[in-house]
């Protein structure tokens, strides 16, 4: 099943492979079950036939998006290079414990065909392509996103205690285009790829898998849920395997599309 949501004239709405649920519906609701009933509370929920209307990032204003670093061996040679603090991250990437951080609030996150944004006060910004978990209120993967974890390198390498200020500001998460319904096995070997297009040209591409990560998604949910409840569920950003070259950085107008799977995240730098 495949979850979105939509801006419709008479507010937000969810729907299901296409068909517009009842407004009651909220994702609070689906995600406060567990995962062997999700598909039973779907499919007994009347449907309105198709939805219209624009597409909106696939969570509700008051869920949290939390984030992963450095589990990819990718990741960490990026963050060595541009910090003074390289050991750090070695020691994050081969320790017991994960690095964990909020990304972001639901209203503060951008969807599909919505504008991401860099910091005023950063000069060397890049896309992160990340396969994004959904978590339900009993620590269950139950599904996943694509997700943009828009970060500012030049900030971060000054001091690793402006990782904050880095990763967490307006318009630095997009997620969409919605909601893949899936257990945790389907997703130990996806495809996730990132294309940046600059004035109609391709000027960064790669691809990667998540069975690239160090780390079992397994392990990350059950240190993000260790001393964390999450009624309503959450989303759990995987971290990235792909970095741009240390000479790249986004200007306006660059379109970045992460495809992880069968689902397609494209947004434009305003």
């Amino acid at each position: 099943m495949y979850l979105t949501r939509h801006q419709t004239a008479q507010g937000p709405c969810w729907a299901v492979d296409g068909q517009a649920l009842p407004p009651q519906f909220s994702l609070n609701l689906l995600l406060s079950v567990p995962a062997g009933r999700m598909a039973s509370l779907l499919a007994s929920l009347p449907t309105t036939g198709p939805v219209e209307g624009a597409l909106l990032p696939p969570l509700e204003p008051g869920q949290e998006v939390w984030a992963s670093g450095v589990t990819y061996l990718r990741s960490r040679e990026a963050r060595e290079a541009e910090s003074a603090s390289k050991d750090v991250y070695e020691k994050v990437y081969d320790a017991e414990r994960p690095e964990l951080f909020l990304k972001a609030v639901g209203w503060r996150v951008v969807g599909h065909a919505m504008p991401i944004r860099v910091r005023l006060d950063s000069q060397w910004n890049v896309p992160e392509p990340e396969l994004t978990l959904v978590i339900n209120a009993y620590g269950e993967i139950v599904g996943y996103c694509a997700g943009n974890d828009v970060s500012s390198r030049d900030i971060e390498g000054e001091n690793p205690l402006y990782l904050p200020q880095a990763k967490i500001y307006n318009g630095s998460c997009a997620l969409g285009p919605g909601i893949q319904l899936a257990g945790v096995e389907p997703l130990r070997d996806l495809t996730i790829q990132i294309d940046i297009m600059r004035q109609g040209d391709v000027i960064f591409q790669e691809e990667t898998r998540s069975s690239r990560m160090k780390r079992s998604l397994e392990e990350l949910v059950e240190y993000l849920t260790r001393e964390l409840d999450f009624p309503d569920g959450v989303f759990l950003m995987t971290g990235t395997g792909i970095v741009p070259p240390d000479a790249f950085t986004l200007t306006p107008g660059d379109v970045v599309r992460i495809s992880i799977a069968s689902l397609t995240l494209e947004n434009v730098l305003e």
